[in-house]
């Protein structure tokens, strides 16, 4: 063969080569190509659509069934990855089965309006702001161990465990919990009487003794329940008292302090004389632990004890004044006035600073006290002026029994001749009741005042404290027409009326605290002077347990027989009252044996976790 065929031959395969070899790249940059095309569909596929009027879901949650109370809580968070581990919102593990994918879905609801949901698969989701507001249930994201989780309730309030057996020195149902002076509606603490200032039904406030009882027997339980306070001994005149601290008191040019004997106190105590025009004769306290401050006090001319707060609010001073006289309270610039009455003969006025700055910064002339974050940090100073007497200055962590007793003398002191309280207030229950005029009685007051002064008794055995108690029957016996608490449902049922209305209106709770300060009466009284109180609970006993089943809805309970009344919708009862239905039913099923209180507290409870009557 020649030269030059075999040049041809050699050309022809080198072409080939370098043909095969483009050509394997070409394919090969295709393959990568659709590679890349296929994943990333694959992995839009994964996200799936998430509509942006639904972002909100990823802070809410739908139920996938009433037994399991996983939420969905983002997008990329699965079902079966809820299974496997604790719920996260927010974040993709690429563990989301495949094939399935998000879309928007609309949801119509009752062929009447139409919400937007989000489908997986066969499950459908709503958001849980129109879940919570349609079904009133509740829900709120909460953080554990750096997992974010949806808790998810039928209701908000709890259930306490009652200590059984109940007894009338003990604890007063769950009342160690509360917190009366706190209330917005309360305006303040007087100064005076010692006792919280009710707004709930009007602006001016006014005594309302449901409030001042349950301020005492709040204060009563906690005195049992809680660990002695923290004690800080300030000032006692007397050298020999090695409990206080050092003392250092300031006296301005013009001011005088000395040490005198008190034939009254038996003691010495300090005498102050520092007109208004000067600083006044000041003890440094400097406390930053506890903020309840405690002193004997006796003024021979107006006067004015004050108490000097260094605050969160910039550190600014605050100074709230104690002075001689009746006004209620009053708030200008940083400083707070309580009246306290002339104190021309010894007495203790123990006070609460945090709620007396408080309440102060928030004063309105509105039914609720104004929000505030302002609180004490330090305790600063004492500052007298005028003329009169100071001992036994201290400040401590609580001080229970002082508010336990100024409830129980100031119920003593205004009960009137009918052995009631009146409410000094208008009080209209609904449409369709009567309006009650001022100093119309409380079934409810009376019982609870009737629980807070036996404990006064059982603590002292002060008989004054037991025959105030004793004359508080009185309006039990007297019909509401006869301005008594007494109704008669069906013409067989003796009831006694928190709202002592026209027509009746049965209010379940208030009759119950009826009933348990007629059993705190009849135990402590004995056979004889408990004789009356004995037969008023017994036939209230009656009439509850046959009436029980009229405040079942199946699914909750009923605050009053308005429905019954009056021929309107039923008054269903909020979470916070079921339960408090639910706490009275347990503290009477620790003093009578009938199953109806435990076979009610059980079905009653259940309504709590989304329980319901079966259909027929």
């Amino acid at each position: 063969m020649s030269a030059a065929p075999r040049r041809y031959g050699v050309n022809m395969r080198c072409l080939a080569a370098r043909v095969n070899y483009k050509t394997l790249i070409i394919i090969c940059a295709l393959f990568t190509l659709v590679t890349v095309l296929l994943w990333n569909r694959c992995s839009s596929d994964r996200a799936g659509p998430f509509p942006r009027s639904l972002a909100s879901l990823e802070r809410r949650a739908a139920a996938a069934s009433e037994s399991d109370p996983a939420r969905q809580q983002s997008e990329e968070a699965s079902p079966q990855e809820q299974q496997k581990a604790p719920p996260v919102a927010g974040g993709f593990n690429g563990n989301k089965a495949p094939g399935l994918k998000y879309e928007e879905i609309d949801c119509l609801i009752n062929d009447e309006h139409t919400v937007k949901g989000r489908r997986e698969g066969n499950e459908v989701f709503l958001p849980f702001s129109w879940v919570e507001k349609y079904f009133e249930v509740y829900g709120k994201i909460a953080q554990y161990d750096g997992y974010d989780r949806f808790e998810f309730s039928h209701s908000y309030s709890k259930v306490y465990t009652q200590r059984a057996p109940y007894h009338p020195d003990g604890v007063f149902m769950s009342f160690e919990g509360y917190n009366v002076e706190v209330r917005d509606r309360v305006k303040c603490i007087s100064g005076v009487e010692g006792v919280p200032l009710s707004t709930q039904w009007g602006p001016q406030g006014y005594f309302y003794p449901i409030q001042i009882a349950q301020y005492g027997l709040s204060h009563y339980s906690k005195n049992l329940t809680e660990k002695p306070p923290h004690i800080e001994v300030y000032e006692t005149a007397e050298e020999k008292d090695k409990t206080s601290r050092s003392v250092d008191w300031t006296v301005p040019k013009g001011c005088s302090l000395s040490t005198v004997s008190d034939k009254a106190k038996f003691t010495s105590v300090k005498q102050f004389v520092a007109p208004e025009n000067t600083e006044g004769v000041s003890l440094q306290l400097g406390n930053t632990r506890d903020f309840i401050i405690s002193f004997d006090l006796k003024f021979i001319t107006n006067g004015s004890v004050s108490v000097v707060l260094e605050t969160t609010e910039k550190n600014q001073l605050f100074t709230v004044h104690y002075v001689s006289n009746t006004q209620l309270i009053a708030f200008k610039d940083r400083d707070i006035y309580y009246g306290i009455g002339p104190r021309t003969s010894w007495s203790t006025l123990t006070r609460d600073l945090v709620t007396d700055l408080r309440k102060g910064v928030g004063l309105s002339n509105t039914k609720a006290v104004k929000q505030t974050k302002i609180m004490p940090k330090r305790v600063v100073r004492l500052v007298a002026k005028g003329r009169g007497f100071l001992d036994n200055i201290t400040i401590s962590a609580t001080a229970h029994m002082a508010a336990f007793f100024a409830a129980s003398n100031w119920l003593v002191r205004n009960q009137d001749e009918r052995g009631g309280w009146p409410i000094m207030v208008t009080r209209k229950l609904g449409e369709g009741f009567k309006s009650l005029d001022p100093g119309w009685y409380s079934a409810m007051a009376q019982g609870q005042a009737i629980s807070t002064l036996v404990r006064a008794y059982l603590l002292t055995k002060d008989h004054t404290f037991l025959s105030s108690a004793l004359r508080a029957t009185a309006p039990y016996k007297l019909p509401s027409e006869q301005r008594g608490v007494k109704a008669v449902f069906m013409n067989r049922h003796d009831w006694y009326e928190e709202y002592p209305t026209s027509p009746s209106s049965f209010v379940l709770n208030g009759f119950m605290y009826s009933l348990i300060g007629l059993y705190d009466l009849k135990e402590t009284a004995g056979e004889k002077l408990g004789k009356e109180a004995r037969v008023l609970y017994e036939r209230g006993m009656e009439s509850l347990k046959a009436m029980l089943p009229l405040y079942d809805t199946g699914s909750g309970t009923i605050y009053d027989l308005r429905h019954f009344m009056l021929g309107t919708a039923p008054n269903l009862a909020r979470w916070d009252y079921h339960t408090t239905h639910i706490n009275q039913l347990q503290l009477l099923s620790t003093i009578d044996e009938s199953p109806i209180f435990k076979e009610f507290v059980k079905r009653w409870k259940s309504y709590l976790r989304g329980g319901r009557a079966k259909h027929n």
